[in-house]
């Protein structure tokens, strides 16, 4: 099996740790390394084989931007998906212009970083498959998905419409922050699943979601419905 190896390039080591974290729970890729900033990943480069880059935008020394145009220009093989806490539209652009493949805005789920590891390993399996290039081929690697139906139909795969519900409603009666392991046990549903739905449900802008630190240990996910007001951090957290 092919193993992919990712460097993670990103100036906050909690974010960093949970970045690698996240690299190593998903099958077929592994971390080569981690910098703190644009220059030493370029460093990094020159002596390693990478695969993928995993960078933040904004860093000391060089920003990931212009370490994105060092990368082009220097043609090293390798694609970047772009992490930030900014969603202003320009720095998308120059992104986008400078060819990521992904485009991540902090703080991001588990299941939405998993999404863009498996995009690249799509991308990477289809180029490596075939020698002849046709139309069908070329749609599948930049075929943009259809938007997603909100009309009770038509969910994305392993959505179904009765689970969603229920975990829509615990929303509605739910007050502050939630954790996924809290809402799995109190729905009674695996917390693989939890997750599943809870990545769906933030990506179509129903919830939201934060990174909490203060565990005591590894960092976790918690998550309110956009129409909970204030900062309630009570038992729901454990």
């Amino acid at each position: 099996m092919t193993v992919y190896k990712v460097l993670i390039v990103e100036d906050d080591p909690m974010v960093a740790m949970i970045n690698e974290q996240y690299v190593t729970r998903t099958k077929g890729f592994t971390v080569a390394g981690s910098c703190r900033n644009g220059q030493d990943a370029i460093e990094f480069l020159e002596k390693n084989e990478v695969n993928l880059v995993i960078m933040d935008v904004f860093m000391p020394y060089m920003d990931g931007i212009e370490t994105l145009k060092q990368i082009r220009g220097r043609k090293f093989d390798v694609e970047v998906i772009m992490v930030t806490a900014a969603n202003d539209t320009p720095t998308l652009e120059q992104a986008m212009h400078l060819g990521v493949l992904d485009f991540l805005i902090k703080p991001f789920a588990f299941e939405r970083f998993q999404v863009a590891l498996e995009k690249f390993a799509s991308k990477e399996s289809f180029l490596k498959g075939t020698s002849v290039l046709n139309q069908n081929f070329i749609d599948n690697i930049i075929a943009t998905p259809a938007p997603v139906k909100k009309d009770g139909k038509g969910y994305p795969k392993g959505i179904q419409e009765k689970t969603l519900k229920n975990i829509i409603e615990y929303f509605e009666s739910a007050s502050g922050w939630q954790s996924g392991d809290f809402i799995a046990e109190k729905l009674g549903i695996s917390i693989v699943t939890v997750r599943h739905y809870l990545g769906y449900l933030v990506q179509t802008g129903q919830i939201e979601e934060t990174i909490n630190y203060e565990t005591g240990g590894r960092p976790s996910m918690l998550y309110k419905s956009k129409s909970v007001t204030g900062h309630n951090t009570d038992e729901r957290l454990s």
